[in-house]
């Protein structure tokens, strides 16, 4: 075999580190990018938060009086004359006298001022109940909720051992999640002689706990416990009783005709009865706050301005971040110490850091306007004037590949007159209508829901029907069609939407 060299020239694409680092920063959400802008801020010194302290104190400035402001001057600069103004020993408090003038390198805080005793009310131990975390927690389960009432409710300690093991097979929806037999085993063991009646008691007592209905072995118990706390003269209690007692299912299949032989009610009568059944709360474990409320911040905001809609960042979410000069001038082009060598290497992710941020913000900026001037009849209509649209069709008009689109759209909300939406809300497929036009996929929902909404309740539209109508407005669609719609809404079948009310 004969070795040989050989010269050749191409092309390659190559992920280069800062490429993927802006990649990445362009997919996260606002959260993520807080939390990713703060790990840097964290791991690289050459990076710190830009506070803005003199455009506040010029403004600080401006809005004092003349007069004020040349007094402030004039202290200032007696000030810098004259130093730090001397304190008389008589002016001075008392606990100034306790304090060295100079503290030893590895002096510890609390070894010179001790802090202030709890019965003071300056400070409270951490394991107090009235920390400030304690009593501005509002974050409760229904399990502390009810065990916090069971404290409160006089019992013996046998049964009060009973309430505790229900409360803990209770479910967020307020509802047993274990059958009574199977507490009844379970206790069996742990406490002699015990017999199911002693179960039962302690049920009923804690199913007198707020909220009402909790503690119920099923919906139909639920709701019978919710009713028994109406006043006996209530109109139609009795009949709403019956009707959640033996003919639930009937309730829920909507069988009118026969819940009013069964019930032997008339029309008027059964309304009534359905009305109050329907002022009750089949998951009375609701009411209690049982988790955090997940609150979404806008990445762009969009405002009608001298008759064009604007597009403009959300300058709030995430910190502004800056390099620092002082460090950075540490930095020595010809030093190849290990320390230069450290903060050169984090000056140069520093600066790569911040250009993929700028990247990121032009790139959304960039596509959330593109996004706006293609649905301007959105804003200005509502859904049912939304028109279709495609990654594809931003990437051209950008001058983008869909997968950086995709990226842009994904986990990013904008905040319109409409609402506050997602990005890939305002993309959807297209459907043909009889002009010869196209009609997005979202408008004809918009349309569907509507329809609904204005619907007979007694007579509500089929899905046949419904497409009949969108035929009408010269949008073709088949009754499948309309059927997948209609259930990507949450809207039910028209046998499940008739109401006598």
């Amino acid at each position: 075999m004969k070795q040989s060299l050989q010269l050749k020239i191409g092309q390659q694409l190559t992920m280069t580190p800062q490429l993927q680092q802006a990649i990445r920063l362009l997919q996260l959400s606002t959260l993520d990018l807080q939390q990713e802008i703060q790990e840097a801020l964290d791991t690289n010194p050459m990076l710190e938060v830009s506070e803005d302290e003199a455009a506040a104190s010029q403004e600080n400035t401006t809005d004092k009086p003349e007069s004020q402001t040349e007094t402030a001057n004039e202290t200032a600069s007696a000030a810098e004359v004259d130093e730090a103004p001397a304190i008389s020993d008589s002016d001075a408090p008392e606990w100034q006298d306790n304090i060295p003038e100079d503290l030893p390198v590895d002096t510890q805080w609390d070894d010179i001022y001790q802090s202030a005793p709890s019965g003071t009310g300056l400070a409270a131990p951490e394991d107090s109940d009235m920390s400030f975390e304690n009593r501005h927690n509002t974050d409760e389960s229904l399990q502390s909720h009810l065990l916090w009432q069971l404290n409160l409710t006089p019992m013996s300690d046998r049964d009060e051992a009973i309430a505790i093991t229900i409360i803990d097979a209770i479910e967020p929806s307020g509802l047993l999640g274990s059958s009574l037999d199977d507490i009844f085993a379970g206790l069996s063991q742990e406490l002699d002689d015990l017999e199911e009646d002693e179960v039962q008691a302690v049920l009923h007592r804690i199913q007198q706990f707020d909220p009402i209905g909790v503690a119920a072995r099923d919906l139909s118990d639920c709701l019978l416990i919710q009713l028994r706390q109406y006043d006996d003269q209530t109109p139609f209690l009795d009949a709403a009783k019956l009707i959640v007692e033996k003919h639930l299912d009937l309730l829920g299949s909507r069988d009118y005709k026969t819940l009013m032989r069964r019930t032997r009610l008339k029309e008027a009568g059964l309304t009534e009865a359905v009305k109050l059944i329907q002022s009750l709360n089949p998951n009375p474990g609701e009411q209690v706050y049982s988790g955090e409320t997940t609150y979404i911040v806008p990445d762009v905001f969009v405002s009608k301005q001298e008759g064009r809609w604007m597009v403009n960042l959300n300058p709030d979410i995430a910190p502004k971040i800056r390099i620092n000069n002082d460090y950075a001038a540490l930095v020595k082009r010809a030093d190849s110490s290990s320390d230069n060598t450290f903060l050169k290497d984090n000056l140069q992710e520093a600066r790569w850091f911040l250009k993929s941020l700028q990247s990121r913000n032009e790139t959304l900026l960039k596509v959330a306007t593109c996004i706006v001037e293609k649905q301007q009849g959105f804003l200005d209509h509502g859904p049912e004037a939304m028109k279709p649209l495609v990654l594809h069709d931003i990437a051209d008009a950008v001058g983008m590949h869909e997968s950086t689109i995709s990226r842009v759209t994904t986990q990013k909300y904008m905040h319109t007159p409409q609402g506050i939406l997602e990005l890939k809300y305002f993309f959807s497929s297209h459907v043909s209508t009889d002009s010869g036009g196209e009609c997005s996929s979202t408008a004809i929902r918009a349309i569907i829901k509507k329809l609904v909404a204005a619907e007979n309740p007694k007579k509500p539209l089929s899905d046949s029907k419904i497409t009949a109508l969108l035929e009408e407005q010269g949008i073709k669609v088949a009754r499948r069609t309309t059927a997948k719609y209609r259930e990507s809404l949450g809207i039910p079948a028209s046998n499940e939407r008739k109401r006598l009310i």
